[in-house]
């Protein structure tokens, strides 16, 4: 498995819409190795998704690490992280109810901003082997789900934020509102 390099904000691939792979190409040995690469970018990164564009790669394809529920038990033994891979995702969503919650994103590093999603959306896709799935997603994995399926389409979180009042620096967002979401 290999590295690959992040796009960055400002790099035309971000904002174009990316090609639909074709489902006979998913099984083949180039793509399983896009989708390991990209894995392992992904977590060496310390992100909680990655799409194609983001390492250069005009298709329909992002990794997710799974999330179960955002309030995991900080005492508990850390897993190895299940990664979920999404190829041609559609997205419909499963409820009209909106959070506004914070993101960042890999080719913008340093940013967090406030966005808001549906807090419950449906996603069909193929998965890494090629088979069609039907799945529910809510909370925090509805949103890695919709903010890596914008990228798909040339979208960066910065495009959904309601405000840019929110905009902001890690290290101000860590010191300054990162404690008001604990308390």
């Amino acid at each position: 498995m290999s590295l690959l390099k992040i796009s960055r904000m400002g790099h035309p691939i971000l904002r174009k819409k990316m090609k639909a792979v074709a489902p006979s190409s998913i099984a083949t040995p180039a793509f399983q190795k896009l989708i390991d690469d990209m894995a392992l970018t992904m977590l060496e990164n310390d992100g909680a998704g990655l799409a194609a564009p983001q390492v250069h790669e005009d298709c329909r394809l992002f990794v997710a690490r799974v999330f179960n529920d955002r309030e995991d038990d900080e005492n508990a033994e850390p897993a190895e992280p299940e990664i979920l891979a999404l190829v041609n995702p559609e997205i419909v969503p499963a409820s009209r109810q909106i959070e506004e919650d914070w993101e960042g994103c890999l080719s913008i590093p340093g940013l967090r901003g406030l966005v808001p999603r549906y807090r419950d959306i449906r996603v069909k896709a193929h998965d890494r082997n090629g088979e069609r799935i039907d799945l529910q997603a809510s909370g925090f994995m509805a949103r890695v789900i919709q903010h890596e399926t914008d990228h798909l389409d040339g979208i960066l979180f910065l495009d959904r934020m309601k405000s840019m009042q929110s905009l902001s620096f890690i290290e101000e967002f860590a010191k300054y509102h990162a404690k008001r979401e604990r308390e």
